[in-house]
């Protein structure tokens, strides 16, 4: 067989492409534009006038100056969110690992009505669930507190969590595990050296989705946060409220989009074809 080399696209498959990434990466274009503007109004295609020629006779800082500033709380809230995402994805694969095993290779009455109780969450409006659990945290003592911004995040995160590692379960062969323990390996040698490696790019996919939730939430955090606990989804928020969209929105807007990009390109290399050979080659 001769090598003809890589097939050349049609014209419909390349603007096909060209459409899905204006969809993607066009969303960022008016945000970055934004960050930089000083005055940018309709009709204008463009600012008027830039960050960068009215920060000179400004007498306090504008746009970018403002956002990299102390008095911005950006950082805190990057911190808080970044943290309060890594916690929630840690504590949603502690819950959902054996609960995903037994839904899937489980055999019990009332199964189903049990996998649309899980799913209830997603169904119920985020200002019912925020407004009934800000009494209950308050009693409790923990509104207003780290856990309990993050317990509450679990709410909605749980159900994407489970049903994901729900269909990786179902799609394991447990002849892999059966093998295992025939050849002598025990309970946690099998978890960590067959079933962890081969759920890997469900558990990747499983907790980038669950991180992405989490660093999203406004409404709950608002709730239970009580405004002690700062975020970007909340800063974003706040500077919004008036109902126009400025340089300092915009350039929260692309902090808040970072942590995800970054996830989601480690993600990517670690679910590549070599990377996952690579996990079961180890075992």
């Amino acid at each position: 067989m001769t090598n003809q080399g890589p097939r050349r696209l049609s014209v419909g498959q390349k603007l096909l492409i060209l459409a899905v990434l204006a969809f993607t990466v066009g969303p960022f274009a008016p945000l970055l534009i934004q960050s930089f503007a000083f005055r940018w109004a309709w009709p204008d295609l463009m600012p008027s006038v830039w960050w960068i020629e009215q920060r000179q006779v400004s007498p306090f800082p504008l746009a970018w100056d403002y956002v990299l500033s102390p008095t911005s709380q950006v950082l805190e809230a990057t911190i808080n969110t970044v943290g309060i995402g890594v916690a929630v994805m840690v504590v949603c694969l502690i819950i959902c690992l054996p609960a995903a095993r037994v839904l899937a290779r489980g055999h019990f009455r009332g199964k189903r009505r049990l996998e649309f109780v899980f799913s209830l969450p997603l169904l119920v409006p985020e200002a019912a669930i925020g407004i009934a659990l800000l009494m209950i945290f308050i009693g409790l003592g923990i509104s207003g507190t780290y856990p309990g911004v993050i317990a509450v995040h679990l709410i909605p995160t749980v159900p994407y969590m489970l049903r994901m590692l729900t269909s990786v379960y179902q799609g394991l062969d447990a002849g892999y595990e059966d093998c295992g323990r025939v050849l002598g390996a025990n309970e946690w040698q099998v978890l960590t050296r067959i079933t962890l490696p081969l759920l890997l790019p469900g558990v990747l996919a499983g907790a980038l989705f669950t991180f992405l939730v989490s660093t999203n939430l406004f409404l709950l955090t608002f709730f239970i946060g009580q405004g002690k606990i700062v975020t970007l989804p909340t800063l974003l928020f706040s500077q919004i409220s008036g109902g126009a969209m400025g340089a300092t929105a915009a350039g929260i807007a692309l902090i808040a989009s970072i942590p995800g990009l970054i996830l989601l390109v480690l993600s990517d290399r670690l679910i590549r074809e070599e990377a996952f050979a690579l996990g079961i080659g180890d075992t």
